[in-house]
């Protein structure tokens, strides 16, 4: 019998949907509870309860979050309207995601996991390329509205100090159409660069940030101010004695630049940019279920979740009894992750050493040639390769954990 390592302070779990909500449990059950003695604080953000709680359990996970520091989050349905009918809800609901990281005000860090015998697709690619990807804002967070024929469009804004109110015309629109308004924080983007010019001073690595602010003079000229007079006042001097730099250029410009690069840089960009990036990055480097994902907040909270979406297709096969081979590498460095920060705060070293072992046990599973089947057909060609299901993989990652911790 395994003494199980006492986790001190609950950690907030948040579920999720479909075959990731599957593979979660498998995680838990063969990686974690065997181990760990925990207190959980558990919030279940499947699609149809969010819907019978009228969003509510989501903004209860995110206050937990604040309570207790940590949480941890497994991947979740962004309704469309096929998601609605599919699962009878009331509404399109908003991502839970954008919903938690508004009520954070953090910044997202993706980062790629990276094994010796899958090499990224990009081959001028050597070192890591992590997105800091701004978690306020932008689409997740917008207005959007149905024109039902020609009509002007105004915004007015009316001060809450009294002063004058402004009335502006949007367009003046000859016929049917559609509007989306996208809204930002100075603070929320203060705290923005902030997070990256910390982040990367701490990681020793050069900062990028891009937009496009030759088009969008205003909104994402307003991003370049706030990083450069950030950057001038507080982190030019630090960056110079550590050897490293901030550069701003274009975001076309600087996609030409990274699929040339070599990599080893913190991209920051502004939420929708850092959603896309973050995933042709993971991509790139093997799959989307291999890139890790950590949202800071300027408050000092955090939350670990896989980058990728629940795996649609796979549960689908899943629920008619097919079997599956679907990768659990991200929602598995989800946990490591969150408990390694945990570990930290708490000043508990024996989580921390558990936090590093697990991933040490997935990446030398992968690297001993059993694997999933996204990540068999990018692999080097070895006799040894073994593709296989979904629970056999978390097995062999189990086998090799037990071994390490031994």
């Amino acid at each position: 019998m395994v003494k199980k390592i006492k986790v001190k302070t609950t950690i907030v779990e948040m579920d999720g949907d479909e075959m990731t909500r599957v593979m979660w449990q498998m995680v838990k059950d063969k990686l974690l509870f065997p181990y760990l003695d925990m207190n959980i604080d558990y919030y279940d953000l499947h699609v149809k309860h969010r819907d019978d709680t009228d969003d509510q359990v989501t903004v209860d996970a995110a206050r937990a979050i604040m309570k207790y520091g940590v949480g941890i989050k497994c991947a979740t349905i962004t309704p469309n309207e096929d998601r609605v009918k599919e699962y009878k809800l009331k509404k399109a609901w908003k991502s839970p995601n954008g919903t938690i990281r508004a009520m954070l005000d953090g910044t997202v860090f993706r980062k790629p996991i990276l094994v010796n015998n899958i090499k990224p697709n990009v081959s001028s690619w050597k070192k890591p390329i992590i997105i800091g990807r701004h978690a306020y804002g932008d689409v997740y967070n917008n207005f959007e509205m149905l024109i039902p024929g020609a009509g002007k469009l105004e915004i007015v804004f009316t001060p809450q100090d009294g002063g004058k109110t402004q009335k502006i015309l949007v367009n003046d629109f000859p016929a049917a159409g559609i509007i989306q308004i996208n809204h930002n924080l100075d603070k929320s983007i203060l705290n923005f660069a902030k997070a990256c010019f910390t982040y990367a001073l701490s990681e020793k690595i050069d900062l990028w940030f891009s937009t496009k602010d030759t088009i969008s003079k205003v909104y994402d000229a307003g991003f370049r101010e706030i990083f450069n007079r950030e950057f001038e006042t507080s982190w030019k001097e630090k960056f110079d004695k550590a050897g490293i730099e901030y550069f701003f250029t274009l975001i076309d410009d600087a996609v030409a630049r990274v699929m040339k690069g070599e990599g080893g840089i913190l991209w920051a960009l502004k939420n929708y940019d850092g959603d896309v990036l973050s995933d042709m990055v993971a991509s790139a480097c093997g799959s989307l279920a291999m890139m890790t994902s950590v949202l800071v907040s300027p408050d000092g909270w955090f939350e670990y979740e896989a980058a990728h979406g629940t795996v649609q297709k796979h549960y689908y096969k899943h629920l008619k009894g097919e079997e599956t081979s679907s990768n659990s590498m991200a929602l598995i460095f989800a946990w490591s992750g969150g408990l390694r920060k945990r570990g930290e705060m708490d000043g508990t070293p024996e989580v921390i050493k558990f936090a590093d072992k697990l991933e040490e046990a997935a990446i030398a599973t992968v690297e001993g040639g059993i694997m999933t089947g996204d990540l068999l057909a990018l692999a080097e060609k070895k006799p040894s390769n073994k593709k296989v299901n979904t629970e056999d993989f978390i097995d062999a990652i189990a086998a090799s954990l037990q071994k390490k911790l031994k």
